[in-house]
């Protein structure tokens, strides 16, 4: 981003002496640095908005960046002019530093700004805009080259060195040589007549108008009927009536889809007879690599006419002339050269929440590869899928390498056809009416969204039922005092920052929007220390302790549930925890399958197979994060949850490992809970924190909660106790 970034000596122009001195008036203290009022309104609507709402929306975290980074521009052209006097020097150093204390206050609040101070954090056009319309506003002469805002090219990731080309892909590239080139991918792109939405920036209302929700409708695009004879589906097998009606759609031409139905409604089925009806062979899918086996698997029972292959490690053992080639995230690095060039026609991305973060290389690798495939593919119209059942799980902006992928959005910017379909609208953001229109406009492109208990009325009932346990050993007893411990640390900090902020003023005498302000300071300060630490007490540490503390209660009641009802799958997510339940499982005489992080796809399915085709193997035990994800466990209908996930998403995908199609029987999740300890908080704030996606995804009108995470939620409640002296 070379024209967004200037060195002093570069930035010096806009405030120089000769250019303040045509001016036709007197001066003012702002002659000095026209920015600085600039940046001041600006950081304190940034600032309000995240007092009004905690975590900040695409436009104001935009405008936070551009903020940071004008003040830092300033602050070194301030330093550097010699022409200003001393005093002059200090007062505008002193109101830069207003402005720094803002921009700080802000981030206590909303821990994910940090991000964007990081050197190394991408600056967008929509910053450039910003940073060249503020600067304009104050006056600046700026060159040619900072006027004209230009969208530099992605980086791509950098090919690993270890890129590998399998035997048999040289052979599949041996076997034709000389295939004729084809330019029909290579059509003009629809051409949209940009008027009315011109020079507005679209990706902050697009997210904002699914955080506003829908008025009780689900965010599923309209989906055609579907037909009345199931000529799909294998001998055998019956598709159910939302799954006819998805592939139906792809069949008439739809070619680019979220999948977002719950957990348990069959997305893998569906994606592999929609790309039988689309004709989108060959077809690449990417999945995390627990459930490579099964997507296998599941390619032979719903297109047995078609071969699938699985690339392990370095490939040797794949067969580059199957229909389906499926690869999982961990390895995809070292063979994107040959994926890229292969002639993929579809593309299925499974557990698609996996690429959020676009800065992984795992979503560089990914967008990269879907971008070559959008490129080659004959008519350039793949068919692109993205499998989750839950895409959002901290915000709204989840949404982002999702929308990427399927080329509805293109960096900074919508895309043509969603474009097109924003200008079809006739409204701006500014209008009334624009954010529901644009939210349905989004939908049609392909998000597909829908509910067990809407479309799987036989599906058995699933609750969740909590269990209080008293931890009553030693290591229960160091808990509390760890407890207070915390408590009494995040208090020390209160205090601290109440005296620095309001000196000679006692903390109880602050009001309660101050309050909470400062305890939500020191509870993000604590957390993002929490995370760089290694050793010492924090809240990871003692939610670990918490775990490790409960296993034996946990695995004792999963010993009973399995003598009494049968089969039982017993979630933790340590790997001491597990072992400890294992020994138990053991000394109790029942016969246990293991899913975990370290095994390999083999292993891992002849695991599962077991556990759910053998009557003598009682109790599957699973990692939290290795086997939450598209594994199909419903050979059980109780769940013992030992230890409690952060996120509400982790929790509901691991108990519909159970709770899915094929399920026969109500299912019961027993979350095992450390009574009067932080334990009891964390499951409460778990399930307060999926209003969100109800909101954004299933019609829900009911609030969103806190935009903290469960980690500082936890934080703010523990120093909230300690204040008023529960602790």
């Amino acid at each position: 981003m070379a024209n967004t970034r200037h060195q002093a000596s570069g930035s010096a122009s806009r405030g120089s002496a000769p250019s303040r001195g045509s001016r036709q008036r007197p001066r003012s203290r702002d002659d000095d640095a026209p920015i600085i009022p600039i940046l001041a309104r600006k950081v304190r609507e940034v600032e309000a908005k995240a007092q009004a709402g905690g975590k900040l929306g695409p436009t104001n975290r935009t405008k936070y960046q551009v903020i940071a980074l004008l003040m830092r521009e300033e602050r070194a052209r301030v330093k550097g002019d010699s022409e200003l006097g001393d005093v002059n020097r200090a007062e505008l150093l002193k109101r830069l530093d207003g402005i720094a204390q803002i921009l700080a206050r802000t981030a206590a609040r909303d821990t994910s700004l940090i991000t964007l101070l990081e050197p190394d954090a991408g600056v967008s056009t929509v910053a450039q805009r910003f940073r060249r319309d503020w600067l304009l506003e104050s006056g600046a002469e700026l060159s040619p080259d900072e006027l004209i805002i230009t969208r530099e090219a992605e980086a791509k990731p950098e090919l690993p060195q270890n890129q590998v080309v399998p035997k048999s892909v040289k052979a599949r590239q041996l076997a034709n040589p000389f295939l004729a080139p084809d330019f029909s991918a290579a059509q003009a792109r629809p051409v949209v007549t940009v008027r009315r939405l011109a020079n507005w920036e679209l990706l902050g209302p697009l997210f904002k108008s699914f955080e506003y929700g829908s008025g009780g409708q689900a965010a599923t695009m309209a989906l055609p009927e579907a037909p009345r004879l199931d000529r799909l589906s294998p001998r055998g097998m019956e598709l159910m009536h939302h799954q006819a009606r998805f592939i139906e759609s792809a069949r008439l031409g739809h070619r680019s889809y979220l999948l977002a139905d719950e957990p348990g409604l069959g997305k893998t089925a569906q994606s592999l007879l929609a790309a039988s009806v689309a004709g989108a062979y060959p077809l690449l899918a990417v999945v995390p690599n627990v459930v490579k086996m099964n997507w296998a698997r599941e390619v032979e029972l719903w297109t047995p006419h078609r071969r699938a292959t699985v690339i392990h490690g370095d490939g040797d053992t794949l067969d580059a002339f199957a229909d389906v080639v499926i690869v999982n995230y961990d390895v995809l690095d070292r063979h994107r050269t040959w994926l890229g060039t292969l002639g993929f026609k579809g593309m299925v991305v499974d557990e698609a929440h996996f690429i959020k973060n676009l800065q992984s290389q795992r979503s560089k690798h990914v967008l990269a590869l879907a971008e070559q495939i959008r490129r080659r593919t004959p008519g350039g119209n793949p068919l692109l899928m993205a499998l989750t059942g839950t895409p959002l799980i901290n915000d709204v902006d989840d949404f982002r390498a999702i929308w990427q992928f399927l080329g509805w959005i293109d960096g900074d910017k919508p895309a043509p056809a969603l474009m097109a379909k924003l200008e079809e609208i006739g409204l701006t953001p500014a209008d009334f009416g624009f954010y529901a229109e644009a939210r349905k406009a989004v939908i049609d492109m392909g998000i597909v969204r829908r509910r067990k208990v809407d479309v799987a009325a036989d599906l058995p009932a699933k609750r969740i039922a909590d269990l209080p346990v008293e931890l009553d050993d030693d290591l229960g007893r160091s808990i509390r005092q760890a407890e207070r411990e915390l408590a009494a640390r995040l208090v020390t900090r209160y205090n601290a920052l109440v005296a620095a902020r309001h000196p000679g003023t006692a903390p109880a005498d602050l009001d309660d929007e101050q309050r909470t302000a400062y305890i939500r300071a020191v509870a993000n300060a604590e957390l993002e220390e929490s995370k760089g630490q290694t050793t010492g007490e924090n809240v990871f540490t003692m939610v670990r302790k918490i775990g490790q503390a409960k296993a034996g209660l946990a695995a004792d009641y999963a010993a009973q549930l399995a003598h009494s009802v049968g089969k039982v799958v017993f979630f933790a997510k340590h790997i001491d925890v597990m072992d400890a339940a294992e020994k138990i499982f053991a000394k109790r005489d029942l016969r246990t399958v293991s899913l975990r992080g370290d095994q390999t796809a083999v292993a891992r399915q002849a695991a599962i197979d077991a556990f759910n085709n053998d009557p003598d193997v009682a109790v599957a035990v699973c990692s939290l994060t290795a086997a939450g994800v598209g594994v199909n466990l419903q050979a059980a209908s109780n769940v013992v949850l030992a230890e409690l996930s952060w996120t509400a998403a982790e929790q509901t995908q691991a108990i519909d490992r159970v709770h899915r199609i094929g399920q026969d029987e109500p299912v019961t999740a027993w979350r095992i809970i450390a009574a009067h300890t932080i334990d009891a908080r964390i499951a409460e704030l778990i399930g307060s924190k999926q209003g969100l996606a109800a909101r954004a995804l299933d019609g829900s009108e009911e609030e969103i909660s806190s935009a903290d995470s469960v980690q500082a939620s936890a934080l703010i409640y523990l120093l909230g106790q300690a204040l008023d002296g529960e602790i």
